[in-house]
């Protein structure tokens, strides 16, 4: 046991990493108190799903179009600075939520114009972010210190939904908004605590002309990144709508109250964090592990679109969160050790854009459907189209692992 726990934590031995994964804690909490309550506030100020998916649209844009140019931001600069940067400045909008909403001046149009500066915040955030393990850890720790990461994440999901819904019952929806931005600081403390002697950084990229290009060019040129990265955006634009889907779920289907939601929304993340500690020591990434992690996914998303009861529908939303986990924990450990070094940001970045930049389509598209045919169908189909990318990447993958083999054969075949 004692040497089980030793390989979960592994990363946490190192002091860097240490500090980063305690401010990240308190943050991600903060953030997903945000955005819990931030949907409940749309759907407040309109009763629609439409308009939460537009909403979750707006904060995702950024996300979509500029992600890629901080992913080069990424590789050209201090991974580090760039989060201290991002954390100081990501308090302004909600801070800006918090006193709106106070003062009763909020409309559904503010809400999207903060939800656009966040997105544009979080676009330059993000490629920072996922890529900055490997600065801090070994690379033989690099898995578990991935998988500790979507740990910090859905820890904030178990924690800052349920906070909101309290809050939201109790004193109501400005605090969750000022809570989120102090959080920030803890975030900025962690960064300014480190020692950047005892980062691995790398040489950064010179300026040039058709850097992004070259990326581009990178990953559609490497299968093994361009196939598991499509397959991340496929899933992306029907199923990484938790905010949308489970929102809808709790108050449409089931017809809770915003504690409902935030429960919801929470056992998502208990599943993510407790599936998520039992793999972390554990964890391998292959190709075949990856599609095979977007299959389970796929049944979870029926399973759950079809439960007959709020009870079974939280405990296959847990099962979902650790489903969810173990999909992008594999998936992101891939990218980052398949990637070449200098290349890593702008990979990271088609990864972000991969599972949250398609918001912006998939959240008004979804939404859209829901109130067309209602939330179960929505889950079903969300379910069946997530099956679907996993059968095509898996076809891709093996027609890959084909032309490699017959071209080693060849090769083999010529040197005799």
């Amino acid at each position: 046991m004692k040497r089980y726990l030793t390989a979960t934590f592994a990363s946490l031995h190192t002091r860097n990493y240490r500090l980063y994964f305690i401010g990240q804690s308190v943050s991600l909490a903060g953030t997903w108190m945000q955005k819990m309550a931030q949907a409940w506030l749309v759907l407040e100020l309109t009763n629609s799903g439409a308009w939460l998916g537009i909403t979750l649209a707006a904060q995702q844009l950024p996300v979509l179009l500029l992600a890629p140019w901080g992913g080069l931001l990424a590789d050209r600069m201090s991974k580090r600075n760039i989060l201290i940067v991002t954390a100081t400045a990501a308090m302004i909008p909600s801070l800006l939520l918090g006193v709106l909403t106070l003062s009763h001046h909020i409309n559904v149009a503010l809400v999207l114009g903060l939800a656009l500066l966040g997105g544009l915040i979080d676009a330059l955030d993000k490629p920072a972010r996922q890529s900055f393990p490997s600065e801090m850890v070994s690379a033989p720790h690099l898995a578990n210190a991935v998988m500790l990461n979507n740990i910090i994440q859905d820890t904030g999901k178990v924690v800052g939904p349920a906070v909101a819904g309290i809050l939201i019952a109790a004193v109501g929806l400005p605090y969750t908004f000022f809570l989120n931005a102090l959080s920030f600081l803890a975030v900025v403390a962690g960064l300014l605590l480190m020692r950047p002697g005892e980062l691995a950084v790398p040489d950064p990229v010179a300026r040039g002309a058709g850097q992004l290009r070259a990326g581009l060019a990178y990953v559609r040129n490497t299968p093994k990144l361009f196939v598991p990265l499509a397959l991340l955006a496929s899933v992306g634009l029907v199923a990484y709508n938790f905010q949308l889907l489970l929102a809808l779920l709790g108050r449409e289907t089931f017809h809770g109250d915003a504690r409902t939601v935030g429960y919801l929304l929470g056992a998502l993340g208990a599943g993510s964090v407790i599936g998520g500690l039992a793999l972390a020591g554990l964890l391998q990434a292959t190709i075949g592990r990856i599609v095979g992690a977007a299959l389970v996914l796929a049944v979870l998303l029926l399973a759950t679109g079809l439960s007959p009861t709020l009870a079974v529908a939280f405990g296959l939303v847990f099962t979902l969160g650790a489903g969810s986990v173990l999909f992008k924990s594999l998936a992101s450990t891939w990218l980052q050790l398949t990637a070449a070094p200098e290349m890593r940001g702008r990979v990271l970045a088609l990864l972000v854009v991969a599972i949250g930049g398609t918001t912006p389509i998939g959240a008004p598209m979804m939404g859209w459907v829901a109130e067309q045919v209602g939330t179960r169908a929505t889950f079903v189909l969300a379910g069946v189209l997530t099956a679907i990318a996993g059968a095509v990447a898996y076809v891709c993958l093996r027609r890959t692992v084909a032309a490699s083999d017959d071209l080693h054969h060849s090769s083999l075949s010529r040197a005799r």
